[in-house]
């Protein structure tokens, strides 16, 4: 039903499809707004209330805690099994696919792309435990690598290390990669924050050119690397136009360079209509893990073996591309990964 070009949803839309859409808002609440707010009230209680102590208790256990994130988190199967998590996996829905076996046996540096305005398949499939990666890759744990300023956050910050969110620093990753007890899968999305700028339907452009460093800890840890595609991700959000060169975006890039944050601006969907909101379009994604990269462990490598094992990385994750793209993009023929 279109009223005045807005596009509202159906007054019979059943119960379970009006709850997954009110998961996927949660979800997007909790990754764009909940550090704002949760700041908000931890200022809130300690300036109104008289729950001022607790505040500040809670601020000096944030102090303590500041280097749980740099050594392996601290998840909880208990966030990573949510009854939100399994409507969210069905708004989409979110699938996964096996290319070969990834045995237990050593650890992974998982490196997936794109990004995104915000990874939905990564979040659902290595942050949670309610798709079928548990099944297809039994024995391996996950964590996926953020922003450290998301662990300066209060509140959020539980509940992100519950779900095995750890930091994105050389520190963090390495500590991961070197644990002695195999079996865990360092998942970063090395496109980041600058592809966050590239995401429409449609396209399929990443950042990786110039993104050296996760060969360089591959290299010093001697851990394979790991392609990791999600078809549809770029479908789920529209943004406001901002080819390069123009002044949204040399303003969002600015600001991206200043705070680590792609200040992209979403055109999705609203609770009760499809036409513009905060929530991700429902659209099936689809993230492909592919063949491991056997890595040799070189702690002083040369750039030249950087450059090389980096062109290897490009050229698998471009044929892993080429060979799923007629199964989960609309338009194959003319489909191609782009690179910058």
């Amino acid at each position: 039903m279109d009223i005045l070009g807005v596009k509202f949803a159906p007054l019979n839309t059943p119960l379970r499809r009006r709850l997954e859409t009110l998961c996927a808002f949660f979800w997007i609440s909790l990754l764009a707004f909940g550090g704002m707010i949760c700041t908000c009230l931890l200022v809130y209680v300690i300036v109104f209330t008289r729950f001022y102590l607790l505040g500040f208790l809670y601020l000096l256990w944030i102090y303590l805690d500041r280097n749980t994130c740099h050594q392996g988190g601290r998840k909880i199967t208990y966030c990573r099994n949510l009854i939100f998590w399994k409507y969210f996996k069905d708004f989409f829905p979110l699938k996964i696919v096996k290319t070969c076996d990834l045995p237990p046996t050593t650890n992974y540096l998982f490196c997936a792309f794109p990004h995104g305005l915000l990874p939905a398949g990564i979040f659902g499939h290595f942050a949670t435990e309610v798709t079928d990666f548990p099944n297809l890759f039994p024995g391996l744990k996950t964590h996926v690598a953020t922003l450290n300023m998301h662990f300066n956050t209060p509140i959020t910050r539980e509940l992100l290390s519950g779900l095995g969110f750890v930091s994105s620093s050389k520190e963090s990753i390495k500590y991961i990669l070197n644990k002695e007890d195999k079996g865990h899968a360092l998942v970063l999305v090395v496109g980041g924050a600058a592809e966050a700028l590239y995401a429409r339907p449609g396209t399929n452009k990443i950042v990786l050119k110039n993104r050296k460093g996760f060969v360089k800890l591959a290299l010093k840890t001697g851990c394979p690397l790991v392609p990791v595609y999600s078809f549809g991700e770029n479908d789920l959000y529209n943004q406001v136009s901002n080819p390069p060169g123009s002044l949204t975006y040399n303003i969002q890039n600015w600001l991206k360079n200043a705070t680590g944050i792609a200040p992209c601006i979403p055109i999705g969907r609203g609770f009760l209509q499809y036409t513009f909101g905060p929530i991700p379009q429902r659209c099936p994604v689809t993230t492909v893990v592919g063949k491991p990269i056997a890595i040799p462990k070189d702690e002083n490598a040369s750039q030249e073996t950087i450059e090389r094992y980096h062109q290897i990385f490009s050229e698998e994750l471009t044929k892993l591309f080429e060979e799923h793209k007629h199964k989960y993009v609309k338009d194959p023929e003319n489909a191609q990964l782009v690179i910058d």
